[in-house]
């Protein structure tokens, strides 16, 4: 019994540990993880449709290895993030996804971010 807890206790644990750099999230779309990277630049598209914010990891746009997406509907929650993270190693949880072929993470909420 105790060894079925065990197993049991590691695969869970497996779970939570997905954790992969900027780089690694092409290879994983369609996971829930953490990704890890450098936010480099950032927009916050006002004019748009949704009024998304962009966080782009380890290059600038046109050229990120990833995006962090926040809409508009959540940028209340976050202290103007184009500028607060720029320059930040981070760490964001969520869903990967990709856009136009770039893996990227919709956040909802602060917490999804990790400096």
């Amino acid at each position: 019994m105790k060894k079925i807890i065990t197993i049991c206790l590691l695969f869970v644990g497996s779970l939570w540990a997905k954790e992969y750099s900027s780089y690694e999230a092409k290879q994983h779309v369609g996971e829930s993880a953490t990704v890890c990277g450098k936010i480099v630049s950032g927009y916050y598209a006002s004019s748009s449709s949704g009024q998304p914010t962009f966080l782009n990891m380890d290059k600038a746009y046109p050229n990120q290895v990833f995006t962090v997406v926040i809409w508009g509907e959540s940028r209340h929650r976050f202290n103007s993030p184009e500028s607060q993270y720029k320059n930040q190693s981070v760490c964001v949880s969520g869903d990967i996804e990709s856009y136009k072929g770039v893996p990227q993470i919709t956040v909802s909420r602060v917490s999804q971010i990790k400096r």
